[in-house]
C-alpha cells in the first residue's frame, strides 16, 4: 500500500500516473501549497525539503521524483514501465530520467521562481530570457530524438521516462514557446494524453488545463 503526498499538476503528478499505470493500491494526501502546508512540521519530519512528492512506501517516507519513479517501475515490473534489467534499453531509460530530473526540471524552477536567485526585476528578467533559450534547447534536442528514435523515449517501448516528460512539457504551456509547438512533440503529447491513465489523473487531480 502507497501513501502518495501530492499537489496537483507539480512534480508528484508523474509519481500519480505510474501508481495509476500499476494498478498499485494507494491513497492520496493533498499538500495545499497555497496555504503553507508544505511546512507544516508535521509534513517536513516526512519530507525535509519542503516540497512534493513524498510517497510512504510501507509507512516510511521516500522523496524525489526521479527516484520514486524507478521504484515503482521496479516494484511492478509486470507493468513494463521500465525495460527489463538485462535489456539493452535499461541504460537509455536510466539516462533519460536523470537527464529529465537533473537538466529540464531544475531549468522548470528557476522559470517559475526567478526570485529564488535575485529579487531585482532587471536581473529576473535576463535570467527568464536565459532560462527559456535553455529549456528551448533541451526541446529542440528531444524533438531530434524522437524524430529519430521514436515515437517514445525508448523508441517502440513507453515507459516511466515519458510520464516525467509529459509532466514537463504540461509545464510549458504559458512559456513564449510551448513544447507542443514542436511537431514531433506535439504528437508525442497526442499520443501519451490518450493514455487511459493520464485521462485518470486529470480526473483525480482536477486538471482542466492542457488535459
Amino acid at each position: 500500500m502507497y501513501t502518495l503526498y501530492y499537489s496537483p499538476g507539480t512534480a508528484s503528478m508523474c509519481v500519480h500516473q505510474a501508481l495509476i499505470e500499476a494498478n498499485a493500491q494507494y491513497r492520496l494526501v493533498l499538500v495545499d501549497l497555497q496555504a503553507g502546508q508544505q511546512r507544516d512540521p508535521a509534513y517536513l519530519r516526512l519530507n525535509p525539503g519542503g516540497v512534493v512528492p513524498t510517497l510512504l512506501i510501507d509507512d516510511t517516507p521516500f522523496t524525489e521524483t526521479a527516484a520514486l519513479l524507478m521504484t515503482i517501475a521496479t516494484r511492478h515490473p509486470e507493468t513494463r514501465l521500465a525495460p527489463a534489467e538485462s535489456s539493452a534499453s535499461r541504460a537509455g531509460w536510466y539516462q533519460w530520467i536523470v537527464y529529465l530530473a537533473n537538466t529540464l526540471q531544475p531549468a522548470f524552477r528557476l522559470w517559475f521562481y526567478p526570485a529564488d536567485v535575485s529579487d531585482d526585476p532587471d536581473t529576473q528578467a535576463i535570467l527568464n530570457a536565459a532560462t527559456c533559450r535553455k529549456i528551448e534547447s533541451i526541446w529542440a534536442r528531444i524533438e531530434a530524438h524522437l524524430l529519430a528514435q521514436g515515437p517514445y523515449l525508448l523508441g517502440a517501448e513507453f515507459s516511466a521516462a515519458d510520464l516525467m516528460l509529459i509532466m514537463l512539457m504540461r509545464w510549458s504551456r504559458n512559456m513564449p514557446r510551448p513544447a507542443t509547438e514542436w511537431p514531433a512533440l506535439h504528437q508525442y503529447a497526442a499520443r501519451m494524453k490518450a493514455r487511459p491513465s493520464w485521462k485518470k489523473l486529470c480526473a483525480l487531480e482536477g486538471l482542466s488545463e492542457w488535459n
